[in-house]
């Protein structure tokens, strides 16, 4: 299996064009897993700009399929005191797959502190039933080890469409920022999968991601919930909130998925 760190490995820059082989380890059905290539992006933007300070933002649309290796563009914006904005777009064999649009800032002095994003009560992981050893688990999600802490089960017909796991890394060798963050970030099913009576494909069209750290464990455990705000007409409007291990939240995300079901 290529993991998150032979992955990131392969990213090379030649003539202004950065590229990587994900290979099918990554793959989730007939496109590359959208955490990695998000993850690939922020790499490439960080490669390019070695300077930048933490990301603080980043969103992801999800224009196109992607197969095969992946060549990515990363461009500054702007850059001023403590902040920076860099595009990166992701293309592959087919033509234009993700367009993503990274916000870096430094640390700041305030005198303002407010967090009202507590952490569900749940059971440790090593409690909780093993989540992706499921039947019609996509290939990518070998990379991950996941744990149901709470919520429906996927395919269960569920009323509510919440997902709550733990998650990590299989790779321990996954490096700690952003790369990892977004990759790990975009593990878990959509919720409204819960929802569902049989298997259908899905396939997500734009992520949106608020970091709330300055810095991330690659190889901890988190604990991910996902509710399905809303799922009519072909399409999920979804909230995504990640916290650490000691409850601190991590991430807080949107996304927008289209459902064949």
């Amino acid at each position: 299996m290529a993991t998150l760190s032979q992955t990131l490995a392969t990213l090379s820059f030649d003539n202004g064009t950065y590229r990587a082989s994900p290979g099918d380890d990554w793959r989730q059905g007939r496109t590359l897993y959208g955490g990695v290539q998000a993850a690939l992006a922020v790499a490439a933007a960080q490669h390019a700009y070695p300077d930048l300070p933490p990301l603080r933002s980043a969103q992801v649309a999800y224009v196109g399929p992607s197969t095969g290796d992946v060549e990515i563009r990363a461009a500054m914006l702007r850059a001023g005191k403590s902040s920076a904005f860099i595009s990166a777009s992701v293309a592959a064999e087919a033509g234009p797959a993700a367009q993503a649009l990274f916000c870096f800032g430094a640390a700041r002095m305030s005198a303002h502190r407010h967090a009202a994003v507590p952490m569900p009560r749940v059971a440790p992981p090593d409690a909780c039933e093993s989540f992706f050893h499921r039947p019609h688990a996509p290939t990518f999600s070998q990379q991950f080890d996941g744990r149901r802490a709470g919520g429906a089960k996927v395919g269960s017909g569920a009323d509510r469409p919440e997902l709550l796991l733990w998650l990590r890394h299989q790779d321990a060798a996954a490096p700690d920022g952003a790369a990892s963050l977004l990759a790990l970030g975009d593990a878990p099913p959509p919720a409204a999968m819960t929802m569902f009576g049989a298997p259908a494909p899905i396939s997500t069209m734009t992520w949106s991601v608020d970091v709330l750290v300055d810095r991330f464990d690659g190889t901890g455990w988190y604990l991910m919930q996902v509710i399905g705000d809303t799922v009519a007409d072909g399409y999920s409007s979804q909230s995504m909130t990640m916290w650490d291990a000691a409850g601190r939240p991590v991430m807080a995300a949107r996304q927008t998925v289209a459902i064949y079901a």
